[in-house]
């Protein structure tokens, strides 16, 4: 049993017991369904004991549900309590809370979640600017950002939201008209539509098993913008280094098709939000920075 409980779960299972339902609870919280069934996966590992029985219509108590419940409510009211004076606190601070994001994925990955915060935490107005922005902290130009990478200034706190895994696809048409790779030292023969980086040159590194490639290409496209990377792939003028999220969709429906599959690339490197350390514990600046990190990993591995 672990010696650490998390409250948040517990108000997690309370809502879910209340709206007799995943989903409902989830719209009630306005989370995505995956991450209460997350939490109360976890709860339930934390406490060492089963709270739920799900079947297809409906959840049953067990009896340590039972027991628990009561308590469990009583967190969650707590909860709501500390939200709704937060909000009233971060009301004081006037103005709106600055974000920028990185152009590369805030248009992604920002953008969508935007008007659900809004929806969420009405009372916190925020001033949203995508693009390249002054990374010095005693500019104040910006409370919170989305980049790629943490910060190694210290007058910043950087927090990992996660890490967008890549892999190699292509479009049926274009591996039927030059042939599909088998092995990584195939590569040199094709199109290769890579993001863009500083060194002309392009540097895959191959995992499987204990086998290792690396290979060294020049890219047909080489390109800092994800959604412009996924539809010149999906045009048929190569094969792709994708965000995995972004083809989910077109490899289900078979408009796209994985190569090499069962060769791993290296993790990405993580996308990170970053604030002046000054506003560390500023409630506005928590309250994003948790809804970010609690919604950008279901994102990260929804179709797109």
């Amino acid at each position: 049993m672990s010696l650490i409980w998390s409250p948040a779960n517990m108000a997690v299972f309370a809502k879910v017991v209340d709206m007799n339902g995943f989903s409902a609870a989830a719209r009630a919280l306005k989370v995505p369904k995956a991450a209460v069934s997350r939490a109360i996966s976890q709860l339930e590992a934390e406490l060492g004991l089963r709270l739920l029985e799900r079947t297809t219509r409906r959840l049953h108590l067990t009896p340590a549900g039972e027991v628990l419940l009561p308590h469990c409510r009583r967190i969650l009211s707590e909860s709501d309590a500390v939200r709704e004076t937060a909000l009233q606190l971060g009301a004081q601070h006037g103005g709106s809370l600055r974000v920028r994001g990185d152009a590369t994925w805030g248009r992604v990955l920002l953008t969508p979640l935007v008007p659900r915060f809004l929806e969420r935490f009405s009372d916190i107005p925020l001033d949203v600017e995508l693009g390249a922005f002054d990374e010095d902290p005693s500019a104040e130009t910006w409370d919170v950002a989305l980049r790629v990478g943490a910060s190694e200034n210290p007058a910043l706190v950087s927090r990992v939201l996660g890490s967008p895994p890549a892999l190699l696809c292509a479009t049926p048409a274009y591996l039927q008209k030059r042939g599909t790779p088998t092995i990584p030292e195939e590569l040199d023969r094709h199109d290769l539509l890579t993001p863009a980086q500083e060194a002309q040159r392009h540097v895959l590194r191959f995992v499987q098993g204990n086998r290792r490639a690396e290979v060294t290409i020049t890219p047909k496209l080489a390109v800092n913008d994800p959604a412009l990377l996924h539809s010149s792939t999906a045009a048929g003028l190569g094969i792709g280094l994708l965000p995995e999220f972004l083809c989910k969709q077109g490899l289900a429906t078979g408009k796209l098709k994985r190569v090499l599959e069962g060769w791993e690339l290296p993790e990405q490197p993580p996308l990170c939000a970053i604030t002046p350390a000054r506003l560390a514990q500023d409630i506005r600046v928590i309250a994003l920075v948790d809804f970010l990190a609690a919604n950008l990993v279901p994102a990260l591995a929804a179709s797109g």
